[in-house]
Formats: C-alpha cells, structure tokens, sequence
C-alpha cells in the first residue's frame, strides 16, 4: 500500500514515526504517549475525560471501521489529547452509525496519524515508560522537534478542565435511592449505571463543599474517575475526609486513589499505566477472577496502607498492583477499574449493586 506520508510522530529520544494525519489538522501537539488493549471501543477512548491531554497509541490494527454513534459517548464535549493508530477506515460499516472518526475528531479539533508502526511504538512505551511525544508536520526537523518537546510542560490539575462547572440531574422512573456523584471527570456510563438501578443521581463539581452535599441528604456518595495525578486534587480529598462515615461512599479508578490519600495512604505513578479491556484483576474476599477495563497512570502504594483502616479486597495479577479497597466501619469502597466499562468486559457488574445494598442497608438504620 502506498501513502503519502505528510505527519509524524516524535520521541524524547529522536525517534520517529512517520503516517498520514487525519482529525484535525493542529499544527503541532505535544502529550503524554500512552498505549490502550482495547480491541473495541475506541468511541468511548476517545470521549473518555480520563484521557485529557493524552496522546493514545492504539495497539489494535484496525480502527474507525465500525464509525461513531450518537449514544455511546462517555462525555460530551472529548478532551483526549490524540489517537495514533495502526490503519484508520474512512467507510464505516456498522448501521448504528451517525459520523466517523475523522468528522468527530475535526470537530472537536482533536489531532490524529494513522500508518504508524504501532507495535514498535507501544514496545518503546513499555521499554522506556510513557512519555511526552510531538505530533507535527513531516517537514519539522528533527532538533527543532526536539527543543519543542524538552520546553514543553505538560499539564497538571486536569481536573478542573473536565469537571462540570453547576450541579445537573440524571432522574430515572421509580427511583428508589438518590447518589451524590462528586464530578472529577466521569464517564456517563457510571450515571447509566447507577440510574439502571433505581437511583436518581446528583451530579456536582469536584470542589462542592462537604456542606452543601450533606445538605442534600443523599442514600450515598460516589466518586468518579478522572484525569491526571490524583495528588492535584486536595478538595476531594478532603472532601472525602469530612464525608467518611456519614454515607455509603464509593469511589472508582481516580476515587479510589482520593480514598487512599484520604485515608493517609499514598499513591504513585505507574512507568507505563494500565489501559484496556483485558486486565486480570482477583477478589481477594471470593477468590474469583474479573477481566477488567482499566484507564490510569497513578496506583495506590500497598505498603502505605497500614494503619489507615483501609484493607486491599483486589489485587491485579499482571504486577500485584492494589485493585480494591474497603473501609467496613465507615461504608467506604473503591476499585481502580471501571465495572461500568462500555462496550465491556462486564464481569463486575456486581460493585454497583454492593453500593446499593450498602444504602438499603442504611436507609433501615437510619
């Protein structure tokens, strides 16, 4: 096949990687290079606000053939940084379909290349661990490129940028409980999920006060994922601090790192991050195995968890790394996958109807 190469790619080390570009047409773009698994669901990758700012290598070949639907975003306006794929396909085939890729991408002036050796790529990312990358024109030379990227910052504190800026509501028939969602970039999957059962849930931004939402007098407070270093994020953690123990809580992917800061526990980056459908994740308290999907740089350390009053109930099986955590005396949970992961896997399911067992069970104590 030939192609008319006119973008590329380029690595603190000097490396290249040549393809043609498609999205929008930036200029140049520098982020932090991150790989995902997923075979599928690359709609949801890319509307995903745990990904703000970041440059994601699709390891599957194959992407945009089954093109972009009008129900399946997880936000609504994506901030992911760019996509880098193997072979892009312009004719989508699926009958769902409203728009391409490319369109959405253009439209919201994301930039993307496709033609890249994506295998070679994602090896110097699990080599080398995830770094910042330039996406620019063919004609930039190299040491220009490279000045580019070593002046570069990247940002921090994402937070802020995704998170809602008032309060919204998703209502459902007959509800029976009503959530807090405290907003730090979350997918809207998670309100499909809480509302499939029975929850009218309140949607708020990541710095409400701890006042103003026990005010509202809620069954339970849930905390979202989000982008970016879980550190930056001192209101949630205080907020969860101020809340423990008042309501059922439950934090996924980045509220699970905020619950383990809160609890005096401490977080670290990964060298390359966990992204995609098929993480291998155990059940400490069944023993059970859960395929996972994954979206994080950021872990909690296990050895700072002594003496916090949180205990590990999952532990990935891939490097040991700490999937789940538990405060019983104060109905508190979280995991650092997404069991409302779309389009799958859907082994755990299960997490969601724990939090709302945990707010029957205080509606009886109340």
């Amino acid at each position: 096949m030939i192609r008319n190469y006119d973008g590329k790619l380029i690595l603190p080390d000097g490396s290249e990687y040549w393809g043609c570009r498609f999205g929008a047409k930036k200029e140049d773009a520098v982020c932090e290079l991150v790989f995902n698994t997923s075979m599928v669901g690359y709609q949801e990758i890319v509307s995903d606000p745990s990904y703000t700012g970041q440059l994601v290598v699709m390891t599957y070949p194959i992407i945009g053939n089954y093109g972009v639907t009008d129900e399946d975003y997880e936000t609504k306006i994506p901030t992911i940084g760019g996509l880098v794929v193997r072979e892009y396909n312009d004719i989508p085939s699926n009958f769902r379909y409203t728009k391409t890729l490319s369109e959405i991408l253009e439209d919201y002036n994301i930039p993307a290349i496709e033609g890249v050796d994506t295998r070679k790529l994602t090896r110097a990312i699990r080599d080398e661990g995830s770094c910042k990358a330039l996406l620019t024109g063919l004609d930039t030379p190299g040491e220009e490129a490279l000045e580019r990227l070593k002046a570069a910052v990247l940002p921090r504190d994402q937070v802020r940028q995704v998170s809602c800026k008032k309060r919204w509501y998703a209502r459902t028939s007959n509800h029976r409980y009503t959530v807090v969602a405290v907003d730090c970039g979350m997918k809207l999957n998670i309100v499909r999920s809480l509302n499939q059962r029975g929850c009218n849930v309140t949607v708020v931004p990541y710095d409400t006060p701890a006042q103003v939402i026990m005010d509202m007098e809620p069954d339970g407070v849930f905390l979202s994922n989000g982008p970016g270093d879980p550190e930056d994020v001192g209101p949630v953690i205080g907020l969860v601090r101020q809340l423990r123990g008042k309501f059922p809580m439950f934090g996924i992917c980045l509220g699970h790192q905020m619950i383990a800061l809160a609890y005096g526990g401490r977080t670290y980056k990964l060298k390359f991050g966990h992204r995609g459908g098929n993480h291998p994740v155990k059940n400490l308290a069944t023993g059970k195995l859960e395929i996972t999907s994954q979206n994080h740089s950021f872990a909690v350390d296990a050895a700072s968890l002594a003496g916090t009053g949180l205990e590990a109930t999952h532990i990935n099986l891939l490097d040991n790394t700490v999937e789940g955590l538990a405060c019983k005396k104060d109905r508190v949970f979280s995991v650092q996958y997404h069991p409302e992961s779309a389009p799958g896997p859907q082994d755990s399911g299960y997490l969601f109807d724990q939090f709302i067992h945990m707010m029957e069970e205080g509606k009886h104590h109340a």
